[in-house]
């Protein structure tokens, strides 16, 4: 299992990748804020453990592996953010609140969130009986 730190950066790759159709050090580093050195160094720790290739010079490519664990890693931060959203948090908070917290839920977690998540898309009901509840206790304190 990668490193919270090493899925910071899968998950950064996988979308440039994903975006632009390369990931270079220069971009890794500037989305993660970290200097280009820290990315090299990183970037080889990932080759070694095969969640990617790299060529000095010539780039990067995800392996198979690499590319499976990036897009369950993006896949995990949208659904956060879209836990987050659906619960209320304003909006300026849930960037780096999904930064905070999405290392150290368990897999079973997420699930459990997704399963959440679906549950109440699938009746918009259920999130104004939310909001409403959380109306009731905001207007209790």
């Amino acid at each position: 299992m990668p490193t919270p730190s090493m899925e910071d950066y899968l998950e950064r790759i996988y979308k440039l990748i994903d975006e632009k159709g390369y990931a270079r050090v220069s971009d890794i580093a500037e989305g993660l804020e970290v200097h280009p050195s820290s990315v090299t160094k990183m970037i080889q720790k990932l080759d070694k453990d095969e969640y990617l290739i790299y060529e000095k010079y010539r780039g990067l490519v995800l392996t198979s592996k690499g590319k499976k664990v990036g897009k369950r890693l993006v896949d995990r931060h949208q659904l956060l953010e879209e836990f987050l959203s659906l619960i209320g948090v304003q909006q300026e908070h849930i960037y780096k609140d999904v930064e905070g917290i999405e290392h150290h839920l368990s897999w079973d977690s997420i699930t459990r969130i997704e399963t959440l998540v679906e549950y109440f898309r699938r009746d918009e009901a259920r999130v104004q009986t939310l909001y409403d509840i959380h109306q009731e206790l905001a207007n209790e304190s």
